[in-house]
């Protein structure tokens, strides 16, 4: 647990020798003490909002959590930042600081908080990390449960669950942002979590922190089909029966199958030169 923890932090920010390639992304006015306006907890962490959030789901303590964020020192360093990278990071909160984890927990999906986190919520001392109160904007993009806890319906879809000729059933879980679906020979990237129908995870790139980037003519015939119902940005719900999963390969967990497929991009097929 120690060591996960020591990864989880690491991801939350770069090395103070790498600190020095990010761009200038302006410290806020408030960042050397929280205004009055701040929400002060008795952990002695303090928070405000600045952008509220488009709904009323909240994180758990469990939960995997993507977010954009940028962290500062109390004097106005900037010290990491996903925006900086482009891209949006994923965190078991379980597994991060104290005072992030209590910041994002009160926090609602689409909303933006800066968090003034003190030193023993933070890095609490380690060597090459920043000392003294950090400051913190997280943007909490997306909350989803641990895979590590199946979902209730796995074992049969629900009433709302659509369907398939081929017996696929599927449940749309978070609507999609964009409106292009893939083809059979796309490329696409995606998160997912894999279980049995008794509740046995048995794959997740959630858990494993990264997604990954698949042919959909290289796959098994119910994502073949079920990735091209979908469009970018969408999480959807699929009961795989066998014949379209693994078809009792050895090795392979048999029987209906239940993935949770988040797709985040489309790309075309790579096409031979030769």
């Amino acid at each position: 647990m120690r060591r996960l923890l020591t990864i989880a932090m690491a991801l939350l920010v770069s090395s103070l020798a790498s600190a020095q390639k990010l761009p200038d992304i302006p410290a806020p006015a408030d960042l050397a003490s929280p205004p009055p306006e701040a929400v002060k907890r008795p952990s002695g962490l303090a928070s405000k909002i600045v952008a509220p959030g488009n709904g009323t789901e909240q994180p758990q303590e469990t939960d995997f959590v993507t977010v954009h964020y940028t962290g500062w020192t109390s004097e106005g360093r900037l010290f990491d930042s996903s925006h900086a990278r482009g891209m949006p990071n994923m965190f078991a909160l379980n597994r991060v600081m104290a005072g992030w984890r209590e910041c994002v927990l009160m926090m609602t999906v689409g909303e933006t908080r800066r968090c003034w986190v003190p030193q023993d919520l933070a890095f609490n001392g380690q060597a090459d990390r920043p000392t003294g109160t950090v400051v913190f904007d997280i943007e909490l993009l997306d909350t989803r449960r641990t895979p590590n806890v199946a979902p209730p319906d796995v074992a049969a879809p629900p009433p709302d669950a659509r369907s398939t000729p081929s017996g696929l059933y599927y449940k749309v879980i978070k609507a999609g942002t964009g409106t292009r679906r893939p083809s059979a020979r796309d490329n696409v990237t995606v998160h997912y979590s894999g279980w049995t129908t008794a509740g046995e995870l048995f794959d997740s790139t959630v858990v494993k922190g990264a997604p990954v980037t698949l042919d959909l003519n290289n796959v098994i015939r119910g994502w073949t089909e079920g990735l091209q119902l979908m469009v970018e940005g969408e999480r959807t719900r699929f009961w795989i029966p066998e014949r379209a999963a693994y078809r009792g390969e050895r090795g392979k967990p048999r029987g209906t199958l239940v993935f949770d497929i988040d797709l985040i991009t489309i790309e075309p097929p790579i096409r031979s030169r030769f």
